[in-house]
C-alpha cells in the first residue's frame, strides 16, 4: 500500500508533528505500508542522502517566525507533475496550512482518499502569536477554520479523546478516530546520567527536575519558573533543565533572572534525540510538564519509558496520560503547589523508585508498532470504502418470477 503524507514541518524543525511523522514513518514498513513524505526544504540542512522517499519542496521564510518554511505554492502546483506514473492509495495530511490545500486537490485530482492529523490545539495558540487580535475572534476564526478544513475530508486523526471532544464541539462531522503517537521504545532504554551531568556542571548533591520540549509561550514554561522557585525554598539543591529551543527562550532567561533563581536554571537548548536526550532524561529525577495546551504529550511518554517520575498538570491531551497516574502525579495550576509538589517529591526517593517502575510499565502500553498496525488498518478500510462495488454477473441467467 503507497501513502502520500503531506506536511508543513518536518526534520530539521523540531517539534511533536515531525516526531510524529518520523516514527509513523519507521514503523509503517512493517505493515506493508510505503510512505512518501512531502515537506518543505529547509535552506542548510543536508538531509539524508539514503532517504529518497522525502521530496523536499523549495520554501520561504516565514515573516516573524524564523523556524518555520512555508512551501512555495509555485512548485507545490508543480507536484502533480513529479509524482506522475506513481500509484498512491490516499493521502495523509499533517499540517493545516499549505499541506492541508495541496493534500486535498492531489487527492481529489487522484479519486482517493484524504485524511489529516489534527496535531495542534490552535485555538489555545493564536493569541500569543496574535495578541492584535481578540481573544474571542481569534478563538471563532479558528473553530471555522478548523471545521470547514475537516469536514472537506474523508477521515480526521486526532491524537487524543480531549482533541476529539474539541473538534465536535466545532461541528466537525466527518469520522473521527482517536490515534496517539506511539513511542519507540528501544530509543528510550537508557541514557549516561553521570557523563550528562559531568557535561552540564551538574554536582551529584542535586536533584534535578527537567523540561523537554520547545521553548514556547504556549508551553506555559513561566508557570514553571514560578513553581521552582517556590520549590527551591523547601528543596535548595534543586536544579531545573529546561531542554529544546523556541522563541521565549530569551524572555525565560529574564524571568529566571528576576527571580533571582538563574544560577538553578540550566537552559540546556536543543539535544539529539539519538543519544543526548536519552543522556537529559537518565540524567533527572523528576520530569515536570506544566503545559496545558498539548494534544498528546509524546515527551511525557518519553520520560516514562526511562522511567522518569512525572508531574503535570491533566490538561487537554496530557490528561489521558498523567490521569491514570500510573508513574505520574496531576498536579493542580497553581505554582506554589506545583512547586511544592517538586519539592515533596524529590524529597521522598522510596516513592520516586515506585513512580520509576509504573512509568515504565506504563509506557510500554504506547509502544509505536502497535500504533502503527492502526493506522495501517484505517488507511486500508478508507482505502476499501472508497472503492466502487465489484459487480459480479452471474454464469447463468437469472429466471425471472
Amino acid at each position: 500500500m503507497n501513502i502520500l503524507m503531506i506536511s508543513d514541518v518536518y526534520f530539521p524543525r523540531i517539534n511533536g508533528v515531525s516526531t510524529s511523522i518520523q516514527t509513523f514513518r519507521e514503523t509503517l514498513g512493517a505493515e506493508g505500508v510505503q510512505v512518501t513524505l512531502v515537506a518543505p526544504e529547509y535552506p542548510g540542512a543536508s538531509g539524508d542522502p539514503d532517504d529518497d522517499e522525502v521530496i523536499a519542496i523549495p520554501s520561504r521564510r516565514v515573516p516573524f517566525d524564523p523556524e518555520d518554511r512555508l512551501m512555495r505554492r509555485g512548485d507545490l502546483a508543480r507536484l502533480s507533475q513529479r509524482l506522475q506514473g506513481r500509484h498512491f492509495d490516499l493521502v495523509h495530511v499533517q499540517t493545516p496550512f499549505v499541506a492541508h490545500y495541496a493534500g486535498l486537490k492531489l487527492a481529489r485530482a487522484r479519486g482517493i482518499p484524504c485524511l489529516a492529523t489534527y496535531h495542534t490545539h490552535f485555538e489555545e495558540y493564536f493569541h500569543h502569536y496574535l495578541p492584535i487580535l481578540p481573544r474571542p475572534f481569534a478563538r471563532l476564526l479558528t473553530r471555522r477554520l478548523a471545521r470547514s478544513q475537516c469536514n472537506a475530508l474523508d477521515a480526521v486523526v486526532v491524537p487524543s479523546q480531549a482533541m476529539r471532544n474539541a473538534l465536535q464541539d466545532y461541528g466537525v462531522t466527518k469520522p473521527l478516530h482517536v490515534l496517539p503517537t506511539g513511542i519507540p521504545l528501544e530509543k528510550f532504554t537508557r541514557g549516561d546520567r553521570q557523563g550528562f551531568r559531568q557535561r552540564y556542571g551538574i554536582a551529584d548533591g542535586e536533584a534535578v527536575a527537567l523540561y523537554v520540549g520547545r521553548v514556547a509561550l504556549e508551553k506555559n514554561l513561566g508557570f514553571l519558573l514560578e513553581a521552582t522557585r517556590h520549590a527551591l525554598a523547601r528543596h535548595p539543591a534543586l536544579r531545573l533543565v529546561i531542554a529544546g529551543e523556541g522563541p521565549a527562550l530569551a524572555g525565560l532567561k529574564r524571568q529566571a533572572a528576576a527571580l533571582g533563581i538563574e544560577k538553578k536554571v540550566l537552559f540546556a537548548g536543543y539535544l539529539d534525540r539519538e543519544q543526548e536526550l536519552p543522556d537529559c532524561y537518565a540524567a533527572a529525577d523528576l520530569f515536570t510538564f506544566p503545559s496545558k495546551t498539548e494534544t498528546q504529550g509524546l515527551v511525557l511518554l518519553e520520560a516514562m519509558a526511562m522511567g522518569l517520575p512525572t508531574l503535570g498538570i491533566p490538561a487537554m491531551g496530557a490528561a489521558e496520560i498523567l490521569g491514570p497516574q500510573r508513574g505520574a502525579v496531576c498536579a493542580p495550576d497553581n505554582a506554589a503547589d506545583f512547586g511544592a509538589l517538586i519539592a515533596d517529591l524529590l524529597g521522598d526517593s522510596k516513592r520516586l523508585r515506585g513512580l520509576s517502575t509504573d512509568a515504565r510499565n506504563f509506557a510500554c502500553e504506547w509502544a509505536a508498532p502497535e500504533r502503527a498496525s492502526q493506522l495501517a488498518t484505517l488507511y486500508r478500510t478508507l482505502r476499501r470504502l472508497a472503492s466502487p462495488p465489484r459487480v459480479i454477473r452471474p454464469s447463468t441467467p437469472i429466471q425471472s418470477a
